[in-house]
């Protein structure tokens, strides 16, 4: 008896519509590990009140997440090119939706932000290998930035849709089912990708050895700098611990630096970055990864907290960000086309400063002030992102492409640690340490607007110089991301 076996999947496609079935598979898997880093923000009062969660836990319970999704994108990419870019993909869907079920086991913020780090772990082993995948797809250089503005469009909603459709979800079920119902979208795309990606051949492949050295100093770096912020709040900023948070951040990113020089086979060719392009646009990135996290991060507890509005109402709250990040592509691009990189990506490093100063002035000034700053916000996240994305994957050479896409993926996730640790420190500090269950007192209220209009004003400055500066160091090139 004959065993039949479903043909195999062409190598390329000849349009979107012939790769439907691949494309959609990858574009649900970049939408799911992209929506998960911001599904929980709008249930974090929920959570604080049901496991008894105070400020900086509820900050690891979102940074727990960025934390190991950034620290470990290189690292994903590195063995994807060493054990292939689909079966990485394929093993990270699997243990993404397993890890998402387990959650109706947790019952202490510990063992959520356990299982918040896991699901980043996997996550890394997705989202770069789905950008390259996606390359794979097409032979046509449109059509592959067709798709790509297809899974740029697809990853950022789904960032920004998060707090809609947790607050939405938390109206009627609780908030396990935000995650548990990843697992059954894991396997949609797993079987989207075993259908329609073609397997990787060993000509595709590289046999260099992993650099497991510079993946664990390059978390340690990371992880270390975060935690100090949170411990300088528990534990005051010049106890042994914290002291001992920055220093071991400094020593582990000093020893990154070095091993990655002098090995054979570096996890991150240091040498990419003599390319100002490649410093500058990753620069810009953090930036603005910074800007989307602690605005994010911020406001779902000014909604639910200093104006008391239900979970649904706080996501609704979200929607000029949605509609600007589809609605302002046109802008970017025209911006790209008519100034040149440099020059555009300083516009949008102008409204990104510009409307983080507003918050501070608007977050006393009701919802119609903070609207117009959301829109803003969104449209310098849409320029400074679209063309930085292009700019860093254009300046690498063609056969880097997948650590192009790694790199920028890794610099965002570094910016959203950030983002989420600053403000996340900065409200303990300047408001408290532990979110009162119930109403909030109007003398809360007032620390909480005040703590609010200092952080996003700082905030303001940083993000400001951060982006402005990776943005003066791009070319003028005028190349943008086809239109779909």
């Amino acid at each position: 008896m004959t065993t039949l076996t479903p043909p195999a999947p062409p190598r390329t496609y000849s349009s979107l519509r012939a790769a439907w079935v691949p494309l959609a598979a990858l574009c649900l898997a970049f939408f799911v590990e992209m929506v998960d880093n911001t599904l929980l923000t709008i249930a974090l009062p929920t959570i604080g009140r049901d496991l008894g969660s105070g400020t900086t836990a509820l900050q690891w319970v979102t940074g727990a997440y960025s934390l190991t999704f950034g620290g470990l994108l290189l690292t994903a990419g590195s063995m994807a090119d060493r054990l292939g870019r689909r079966r990485v993909l394929l093993v990270g869907l699997v243990a993404f939706g397993a890890t998402s079920a387990v959650v109706v086991l947790v019952s202490t913020a510990g063992e959520l932000i356990a299982l918040r780090a896991a699901l980043g772990l996997a996550a890394a082993a997705m989202a770069p290998i789905t950008s390259s995948l996606v390359f794979r797809l097409f032979d046509d250089q449109a059509l592959r930035m067709r798709a790509m503005t297809l899974m740029i469009v697809v990853g950022m909603s789904g960032f920004i849709l998060g707090p809609l459709l947790g607050g939405t979800a938390l109206a009627h079920v609780r908030w396990e089912w935000l995650l548990v119902v990843n697992a059954p979208i894991a396997v949609v795309a797993f079987v989207g990708v075993r259908l329609g990606v073609p397997a990787d051949r060993p000509e595709d492949l590289t046999d260099d050895a992993l650099d497991a050295p510079g993946a664990v100093l390059s978390v340690a770096a990371i992880g270390l700098a975060c935690y100090a912020l949170t411990s300088g709040v528990e534990h005051g900023w010049s106890s042994v611990v914290t002291v001992a948070s920055v220093v071991g951040a400094v020593l582990a990113a000093v020893a990154f630096v070095r091993h990655e020089r002098r090995t054979a086979a570096p996890m991150l060719d240091l040498g990419l970055f003599a390319d100002r392009t490649v410093r500058g646009a990753a620069i810009a990135q953090v930036g603005t990864s910074i800007a989307m996290a602690s605005v994010m991060f911020g406001l779902i507890l000014h909604f639910q907290y200093a104006y008391g509005w239900s979970p649904v109402r706080a996501g609704l709250a979200n929607l000029p960000l949605i509609v600007t990040m589809v609605a302002a592509t046109p802008v970017s691009e025209w911006l790209a086309r008519r100034l040149g990189h440099r020059v555009a990506c300083l516009v949008g490093a102008g409204f990104l400063a510009g409307s983080l100063a507003g918050l501070s002035w608007g977050v006393e000034h009701g919802y119609a002030a903070i609207a117009v700053c959301l829109v803003l916000l969104t449209v310098g996240l849409r320029t400074v992102m679209t063309i930085c994305a292009v700019a860093l994957v254009e300046a690498v050479p063609a056969n880097r492409t997948s650590i192009g896409t790694a790199l920028n993926d890794t610099a965002q996730e570094v910016g959203t640690s950030i983002g989420t640790a600053v403000v996340g420190t900065l409200i303990a500090v300047l408001v408290t340490t532990q979110l009162p269950a119930g109403a909030w007192s109007s003398a809360l209220v007032d620390s909480f607007l005040s703590g609010e209009r200092i952080t996003y004003a700082v905030l303001a400055v940083v993000v400001g110089l951060v982006a402005a500066g990776g943005a003066l160091t791009l070319s003028d090139s005028r190349s943008v991301v086809e239109p779909a």
